[in-house]
């Protein structure tokens, strides 16, 4: 019956993610919860099949665009392995209801960057950075590596890899600032590059994942398979919704589903 129920609910997130941009991956986890039933851990294993399968469709138009500087992104993605690591670890340690709790205020975040035009959280914020940013190719110039440049790319990866690993999330709104605040990529390469960092990032999690949490494939894999069917139906929806309107409802259900999240884990936690 789990099984049954999860091709449709991986359906319809994946078309929320098509349509409306990254941040519609995030309702994996709760949603996997509550109505498939998954215990967290495995929900947030799922989520990250889920992630690495959206960021590597969607990195597709970037990389025929020029957009993706592999070099630049498989080093920022080897850099996250000790925190996707360390952030798997305490997944399997802690408390499901902790985990659960920790991750309704990364939803209650999550929904703020989406109002506010995070290029990577919206198709939208995506669209306008193409469309008013330059450096829409790639380019080969050499860049100088200093102390600062490899402190920020330690950083911002170990953190990155750290909330994939426990979460099961992306991380993109961490991602793309640094790559163009930080190491000084155009911001189109910036959004492409950091969808290969979310796919390493999502794809060394997930190994992790695989020697200390069982994963139901019965639901995992029509769930993710459903999932990128609906990503890819989501972009023709796209174009038929005001996006203004469309990302502040999607704001507002994340925070509903926060509450929900939370509510429900708080209680857990302290009941007797």
């Amino acid at each position: 019956m789990r099984a049954l129920l999860a091709s449709p609910l991986g359906f319809l997130i994946g078309l929320s993610l098509g349509a409306l941009g990254g941040g519609g991956s995030i309702l994996a986890v709760p949603v996997l919860v509550y109505a498939a039933g998954q215990d967290p851990k495995a929900a947030t294993a799922t989520s990250l099949l889920l992630v690495g399968s959206a960021a590597l469709v969607g990195m597709g138009t970037h990389w025929r665009a020029g957009r993706v500087r592999v070099g630049t992104g498989i080093a920022f993605g080897l850099t996250g392995i000790a925190g996707s690591l360390a952030g798997s670890a305490l997944n399997h340690r802690l408390d499901p209801d902790m985990l659960l709790l920790g991750f309704a205020g990364l939803v209650v975040v999550a929904a703020w960057r989406i109002l506010t035009g995070c290029p990577t959280c919206t198709n939208i914020g995506e669209t306008r950075e193409l469309h008013d940013s330059p450096g829409t190719t790639l380019t080969l110039t050499r860049r100088g590596i200093d102390t600062r440049t490899v402190l920020i790319v330690l950083v911002a990866g170990t953190a990155v890899g750290f909330l994939t690993g426990l979460f099961g999330v992306g991380g993109g709104f961490v991602i793309v600032p640094a790559l163009a605040l930080g190491l000084k990529l155009p911001m189109p390469q910036a959004i492409g590059t950091s969808l290969l960092v979310i796919a390493i990032n999502s794809a060394v999690a997930l190994t992790t994942r695989l020697a200390t949490t069982t994963i139901d494939w019965h639901i995992t894999l029509p769930f993710t398979v459903a999932a990128i069917a609906g990503v890819l139906s989501g972009g023709k929806v796209a174009d038929r919704l005001d996006p203004e309107r469309s990302l502040r409802w999607f704001a507002g259900l994340l925070v509903a589903v926060a509450a929900y999240t939370a509510i429900r884990a708080g209680t857990a936690l302290a009941a007797p």
